[in-house]
């Protein structure tokens, strides 16, 4: 008996990640952030320093901790171009302050993938495959994408949302606005009806789908933290009330 338990041990440990039995939690999360030539080093800093404040910040941790599995897996990666698309973080479980903390250092410790135009649906299409590889499960799938322009590369980038959303992955947005007046091509950064108007009509899709607006790259981590817990402490908040 101590022979079969050791060999299905071995057999176990030998199997490669994608045929194990995946570990469950409440939410898959892929943060998808826009490293374009607009966002400028100081800007790229103000977002980073940001994303790690908002992933760590109390309120955060304790959303992710309120439902049924008390924790999330997030997976952080940067896109520009169509063909510029980074995992910065691989997919890693948040599921206590110290965790959350973790992930936070490794995003300021890591450099900048690079800086490049935009293309918003090869980001969305680069998220999707990400989902395809995470040893964690989840029926709750959602991709964040912060960007601070339009989409001007790749394919139609409301193609890549609707083949997301057929998929029943919800695609989410922050959006970064960029005053008019410091704006090297107004085009991109302030299409008309204004950029959150852009992102409602052509990247956001899914349940409950929605924008959250950052003034600018500073108020990146305030914007962000509040979006991340409308998304985290929501789902957990309807999970609970269908369990009752």
């Amino acid at each position: 008996m101590r022979l079969i338990v050791a060999l299905l041990g071995t057999i176990l440990a030998l199997m490669p990640p994608a045929l194990r039995a995946a570990e469950p939690v409440d939410m898959l999360l892929v943060l998808a952030a826009d490293v374009s030539r607009s966002v400028t080093d100081p800007k790229f800093r103000l977002q980073r320093e940001g994303a790690a404040a908002a992933i760590t910040h109390p309120d955060v941790v304790r959303a992710i901790t309120s439902g049924p599995h008390r924790r999330i897996a997030v997976c952080f990666v940067e896109w520009a171009s169509a063909n510029m698309q980074n995992v910065v973080i691989d997919w890693m479980v948040i599921g206590d302050g110290a965790a959350a903390r973790r992930f936070g250092d490794k995003l300021i410790e890591t450099p900048r993938s690079f800086a490049g135009s935009t293309s918003i649906s090869a980001a969305i299409d680069f998220a999707m495959g990400q989902f395809e590889r995470a040893p964690f499960a989840s029926d709750r799938r959602v991709i964040d994408v912060s960007g601070d322009g339009n989409n001007i590369g790749g394919r139609l980038v409301t193609d890549a949302r609707d083949d997301a959303v057929a998929k029943n992955v919800t695609i989410n947005a922050l959006v970064i606005l960029t005053p008019i007046e410091e704006a090297f091509r107004p085009e991109h950064t302030n299409p008309p009806g204004g950029l959150e108007k852009y992102f409602q009509e052509n990247v956001i899709g899914g349940p409950g789908a929605f924008t959250i607006v950052a003034e600018n790259h500073g108020a990146f981590g305030r914007s962000l933290t509040k979006k991340l817990i409308q998304e985290i402490a929501g789902f957990s908040r309807n999970e609970l009330a269908a369990g009752d």
